[in-house]
């Protein structure tokens, strides 16, 4: 979810306010995260902000946790796409290396966006904590998919993914407090043959220029 080529131009002012908002909130948290602060990292006047977003920040955060989520889910068909023979493992040491390029090259300020809102809001915004279990929603099922495409039977892929998802948002957060891309490394090397392990029949047509492939298009 990093900066570096995704505020490029082709965005309109709504948008951008969206995509920056989930970039202070990845580093900042929301409570830190103010509409001024957004207004200027997307370079949109602040009078946009309540054009766009009547209901204010809560809309604003809530927007940006959805984005999000779309994001992490558009990017299972991109892990795919590098791998030569999509397996579990290799998709899950996709998702894991997003994270470790980016701290080994940007530093350890920033996490994930529905994490941060999660953390901050769930309890006192409840349109936010919907929009977080929704946007978990979408990740878990682009996940799943793409492990039922490899042959994990369907009634496993779902919880595999939530094992996935969790272990990669609890390395984040250890990586962060570590300043060290250990646990990271840690999670892809021991959760790997347990996710091979679950497949018990040849993959379909779901590579990357099949049914996994295509399912979840990319932003």
């Amino acid at each position: 979810m990093r900066e570096a080529g995704m505020a490029g131009a082709g965005r309109g002012p709504r948008e951008r306010m969206v995509f920056s908002a989930a970039q202070l909130i990845r580093r900042e948290g929301v409570g830190a995260t103010g509409l001024r602060e957004v207004a200027a990292h997307a370079r949109a006047p602040r009078g946009s902000l309540q054009h766009y977003f009547p209901d204010g920040k809560e809309q604003l955060v809530n927007e940006a946790v959805g984005w999000a989520g779309r994001y992490a889910g558009n990017r299972v068909a991109r892990f795919l796409a590098a791998l030569p023979e999509p397996t579990p493992s290799g998709l899950f040491a996709e998702m894991v290396r997003q994270w470790t390029d980016e701290y080994e090259t940007e530093g350890f300020d920033g996490g994930c966006p529905v994490a941060a809102a999660t953390v901050d809001r769930a309890r006192t915004a409840d349109s936010t904590r919907q929009a977080a279990e929704a946007a978990f929603a979408r990740w878990t099922g682009a996940v799943a998919g793409a492990l039922t495409d490899m042959g994990v039977p369907e009634e496993r892929s779902r919880p595999l993914a939530t094992l996935m998802i969790s272990s990669l948002e609890g390395a984040i957060l250890i990586a962060r407090a570590e300043r060290s891309v250990r646990a990271l490394t840690t999670a892809a090397r021991e959760l790997g043959p347990l996710l091979d392990a679950a497949v018990t029949r040849p993959a379909t047509d779901g590579g990357p220029g099949g049914t996994a492939g295509n399912r979840h298009r990319i932003d």
